[in-house]
């Protein structure tokens, strides 16, 4: 059974992020170009659809609203254009024993594409990239990535969008 989802600019947006975060776990495992793997997820709607299950272990099949090409794009390109600048960004953030090389692959695109939109897409509001990317992190994580995810991008937005967030009242 289908079901589509309704078509707004926000839910377009955040279908952009999920599936510029899949692309770019996708890029990094297969090391396909970037154009390659934009074709599939633009032209034939790779990432559009998921399977839920509900509690009488009921498998639906939804169907995500398209993601916005033009966002997906930007934050595919510009990701892949800058991994070193967004791997020191992150690591700088990291705390503890975590660095970069121990995130997993799917973690990490989580946190480049969010490090990216966040210092080279000041037209979102920092607190909207960080709750879209910890609800992408949801998605796939069930323990405690997705406050990991949180925790490095509020202190990413911290630096790169300091007087963003000391306007906003909260410091």
């Amino acid at each position: 059974m289908s079901r589509k989802s309704s078509r707004s600019p926000v839910q377009a947006r955040s279908s952009a992020r999920l599936s510029a975060v899949q692309a770019l776990y996708d890029s990094d495992i297969t090391g396909a170009s970037v154009e390659a793997v934009l074709a599939d997820f633009i032209n034939n709607a790779i990432g559009g659809r998921t399977m839920v299950t509900d509690e009488d272990e009921q498998e639906t099949e939804i169907i995500l609203s398209p993601a916005d090409p033009l966002l997906l794009t930007a934050i595919l390109r510009g990701s892949l254009a800058r991994l070193e600048q967004l791997d020191e960004m992150i690591s700088q953030a990291l705390t503890g024993d975590w660095s970069v090389e121990r995130l997993d692959s799917l973690l990490h695109a989580i946190l480049r594409a969010g490090a990216f939109e966040l210092s080279a897409m000041p037209e979102t509001p920092a607190r909207v990239v960080i709750s879209e990317y910890v609800d992408v992190a949801s998605a796939f994580y069930g323990g405690p990535e997705p406050g990991l995810v949180n925790a490095v991008l509020d202190r990413l937005a911290r630096v790169v969008r300091a007087v963003e967030l000391s306007e906003d009242g909260r410091t």
